[in-house]
C-alpha cells in the first residue's frame, strides 16, 4: 500500500510541475508577446486597407474590413475580465489584489532547479494523501496550496520558509494497520485518483501550450525567446510590405 501511495504522489508531483510550466508559459507568453501579436494584427489591417485603397476591388475591400474587425473586436466576457479569471476561478493576480497580497507574476516558465528540488521534497512530505484523518488532510491541503503557489512563482526563499514551517509542525502519526475492507477501499481510491491524473496529464500535454512545451522540454524559457525573435522578424517583414504599398 505504501509503495502504491508513494508512486501516486510521484506521479502527481510530475503532473503538477508540468501544469505550473503550462500556466507560467501561458501567462508570460501573453505578457511578453501579446503586444507583438497586436502589432501584427494592426499591420495586417493597414496592409489590407492600403491594398484596397489602391485597387478599389470589392474583394480587397471585404478583406480589409475583416482585417480591421480582428484588430477591434467587440469585447466578450473573457476580454472584459482579462487576467481576473482562469480555469480554477480567480487568477493569482486577482486573488492577490482581493487579499491585499503583493502581485508577483512568474519570472520564468520553469522554476529554478533549487525551487524544483524544494518543491518535490515538500510535496513528498506534506502531500494530503498521506493524512490519516480529515483534520490532518485539511491541514495538509492548506499547506500544500501555499507550497504550490510559491513553486509557481519560483520563490525559493518562501519554499525554504515553508520547509522550516513543516519541519517544526506536528509529526505525522504512524498509520494504523488497515482491515482488509479498508485496504481494498484505499486501493480503489488510489486507482480512481490515478485515472483522473492520467486524464489531466493528457489534457495538459495535448493542449496548445503543452504541445509547444514539448518542442523544448529542456529549456521552455528559451522557446519563449525564440518565438519572440520570430515575431520580431514577422513585424519587420510586414512593415516593409506596408511601406511599399503606401509609396
Amino acid at each position: 500500500m505504501q509503495a502504491a501511495e508513494q508512486a501516486l504522489i510521484e506521479f502527481e508531483i510530475a503532473v503538477e510541475t508540468f501544469r505550473v510550466e503550462v500556466e507560467n508559459f501561458s501567462r508570460l507568453h501573453h505578457q511578453k508577446l501579446g503586444p507583438m501579436y497586436a502589432r501584427l494584427d494592426e499591420l495586417d489591417a493597414q496592409i489590407a486597407e492600403a491594398r484596397a485603397a489602391k485597387t478599389g476591388d470589392p474583394e480587397d475591400l471585404r478583406k480589409a474590413k475583416e482585417a480591421r474587425d480582428i484588430v477591434m473586436p467587440m469585447p466578450g466576457v473573457d476580454e472584459l475580465f482579462h487576467d481576473w479569471m482562469d480555469s480554477d476561478g480567480l487568477s493569482p493576480e486577482a486573488s492577490a489584489m482581493l487579499t491585499e497580497q503583493p502581485v508577483r507574476p512568474p519570472k520564468r516558465v520553469r522554476p529554478s532547479e533549487e525551487a524544483r528540488k524544494l518543491y518535490r521534497e515538500l510535496a513528498r512530505k506534506a502531500h494530503p494523501d498521506l493524512a490519516q484523518d480529515e483534520p490532518e488532510r485539511e491541514r495538509r491541503d492548506e499547506f500544500i496550496t501555499r507550497v504550490n503557489a510559491a513553486y509557481g512563482r519560483g520563490d525559493v526563499e518562501l519554499l525554504k520558509e515553508l520547509a522550516a514551517e513543516w519541519a517544526a509542525g506536528p509529526a505525522r502519526p504512524l498509520a494504523p494497520l488497515s482491515e482488509s475492507e479498508e485496504l481494498y477501499a484505499r486501493l480503489e481510491w488510489l486507482s480512481r485518483r490515478k485515472e483522473l491524473l492520467t486524464v489531466l496529464a493528457k489534457e495538459l500535454e495535448e493542449g496548445a501550450i503543452g504541445s509547444m512545451l514539448r518542442m523544448a522540454p529542456d529549456d521552455p524559457d528559451q522557446l519563449l525567446e525564440d518565438i519572440g525573435e520570430q515575431l520580431l522578424g514577422e513585424v519587420s517583414r510586414r512593415e516593409a510590405e506596408l511601406a511599399e504599398l503606401v509609396q
